[in-house]
């Protein structure tokens, strides 16, 4: 099939650039305490939310088949308060970002228009003739409301499926003319930005529309675009009400695509996309290779999987338990037997071994080293900053923070440490990170577990806030116990929900979902029913901008 001829008289983006401008154990889990809404004191701005690479991905396969290949040469994405999805309310689309989405359209539109079971799926009628004005009307109709996530109005679904037939009469083509009103959906700012701006009521709160929370529910929980359930619900009117809301979060919840939505927000917390470009020397480090890096991620977010899922288990246990999902690389480069000939499988550490819970994990252990060296410095400002929640000081402009080299008189790390502690000016940072970073020393810069290091034996003992451990299983303990590990996750996960810091108006939110989240046993499933539930979710102030205009004829 020819690729589609940019027919120049579209513009079909030139509404967007005005909108832009202008814009533990297995034991059964307890059932939630409490599940009325929490209120909020005050709600935070609105704001409209640019879709993430993986958001615009899903989307589009969601909608119009898993077949098609989405061009992955975007607009990037904006990392805030260490999440994509809070950067996405704050991000425009640059010059360059809109040939891009514009190229991205057509490719994706020419995938979708050629004849076979993806657009059999899609095409809700048999085209009588090269222009068939009601065919095209009703194929933009219903796949426009799924890419928009709302209903189009007559005058948009007659815009389009005049694209449409206008096209199909140039290229002699139903099919091709299709994809011209598609490339132009596909490009638009309705499907480009969550618009989610509230409805006025003459209140300091004004409570998101039924649309509206459909795909704040959908993102939140599945990262991806409403279905054709959770939006006839909202056409219902169901979703301003509690207990229509609660009906659908709980469907949206027992669905298998909540997994990705869980997996979605721990990629983006621990940075494990990272591990897609990880590099190493692979003359130090000889069990390294391309895929190592996306192994460690994937063994990293099965296991959470499995835990808020499959187990429905404790959130502390993630730093304890010896329960892992490995394949036979990881299998090799842990020293245990590989669960599984191909792919993955469950393994237990037993309770000798020196790698317990996520900090034994090659994606921590890898990611926050050096290429040729470990780094207690930036495996102890991931416990400290991403676990924990806590500051740490920026270092002091000019410092230098290069360690002294190896010698006689300082083989190891810790001796290295000690000497550059030595320096005020390194010391008030260094003092909150390596104590807690060394405990993870025995493992080398790939997560290989050593007992040595140039010939001298490995000290993995440090202490957490002054509280003393022995070694690596000992800290994730420490970790597991400490009270801002849960505060920490409960205000992550809220951030990630909501799109946005957290405000004043918002701590008595956090600390009843945090109470929540302590009675149910620190369950990540019901606390993300209960944000979801919560007015923080459901409520925002007075908008700070405008929606996108509906593209005129």
């Amino acid at each position: 099939m020819r690729r589609f001829p940019k027919l120049a008289p579209l513009s079909l983006f030139s509404a967007a650039a005005v909108f832009i401008a202008a814009c533990s154990g297995d034991a059964p889990p307890p059932q939630p305490t409490d599940t009325s809404p929490i209120p909020v004191s005050a709600a935070a701005d609105v704001a409209l939310k640019r879709l993430t690479r993986a958001q615009y991905t899903k989307a589009i396969q969601d909608v119009l088949g898993q077949a098609i290949a989405v061009p992955i040469s975007l607009e990037p994405d904006d990392e805030v308060d260490g999440f994509f999805s809070v950067g996405s309310s704050e991000a425009g689309i640059s010059a360059l970002g809109v040939e891009r989405y514009e190229s991205a359209a057509y490719v994706v539109a020419e995938q979708a228009m050629v004849a076979g079971d993806t657009r059999d799926a899609i095409m809700p009628c048999k085209p009588n003739g090269i222009v068939d004005e009601g065919c095209a009307e009703n194929f933009v109709g219903i796949v426009g409301r799924r890419l928009f996530r709302r209903p189009l109005d007559t005058d948009e679904v007659k815009r389009y499926a005049t694209v449409a037939n206008t096209s199909a009469q140039t290229l002699g083509d139903f099919h091709e003319g299709l994809g011209f009103a598609l490339a132009g959906m596909l490009q638009s700012p309705h499907f480009l930005f969550r618009v989610e701006l509230g409805s006025p009521n003459n209140a300091k709160q004004m409570p998101y529309g039924d649309y509206e929370m459909a795909t704040r529910l959908a993102f939140f929980l599945w990262n991806t675009t409403p279905d054709d359930e959770l939006l006839d619900a909202a056409e219902r009117g169901e979703l301003m009400a509690e207990e229509g809301l609660r009906i659908q979060v709980d469907r949206l919840l027992a669905s298998e695509r909540a997994r990705a939505g869980v997996r979605n927000f721990f990629l983006e917390r621990f940075n494990l996309y990272e591990l897609d470009a990880l590099v190493k020397d692979a003359e130090l480090f000889t069990s390294m290779s391309a895929d190592l890096g996306p192994d460690a991620r994937e063994e990293t977010l099965r296991t959470v999987e499995d835990l808020v899922f499959d187990r429905q288990a404790d959130y502390r246990t993630l730093f304890t338990s010896g329960h892992t999902i490995i394949n036979r690389r990881l299998a090799a480069l842990y020293g245990v037997p590989a669960p599984a000939l191909e792919g993955f499988g469950k393994t237990e550490f037993s309770a000798s071994s020196p790698r317990a819970g996520l900090l034994g994990q090659l994606s921590v252990l890898a990611l926050h080293a050096h290429s040729v060296s470990t780094s207690a410095t930036l495996r102890g400002l991931f416990i400290r900053s991403t676990l924990l929640c806590q500051t740490v000081p920026a270092p002091p402009a000019n410092v230098n923070t290069t360690l002294p080299e190896p010698s006689n008189a300082m083989p190891t790390l810790r001796d290295r440490i000690g000497e550059h502690l030595k320096s005020p000016s390194c010391a008030a940072c260094h003092q909150l990170l390596d104590p807690i970073g060394l405990g993870l020393e025995r493992f080398d810069g790939i997560g290989k577990f050593r007992e040595q290091e140039s010939g001298f034996d490995i000290d993995p003992s440090g202490d957490l806030d002054d509280v003393p451990f022995a070694d690596a299983r000992e800290l994730g303990s420490l970790v597991a116990a400490h009270p801002d590990t849960v505060r920490c996750l409960v205000r992550h996960l809220y951030r990630y929900a909501t799109s946005h810091y957290e405000t004043a108006g918002e701590d008595s939110l956090l600390k009843e979902l945090m109470a929540r989240f302590e009675q149910d046993g620190f369950r990540i499933k019901p606390l993300l029913r209960h944000i979801a539930l919560s007015e923080g979710f459901r409520f925002g102030s007075e908008a700070p901008t405008e929606a996108p205009e509906k593209e005129a004829n």
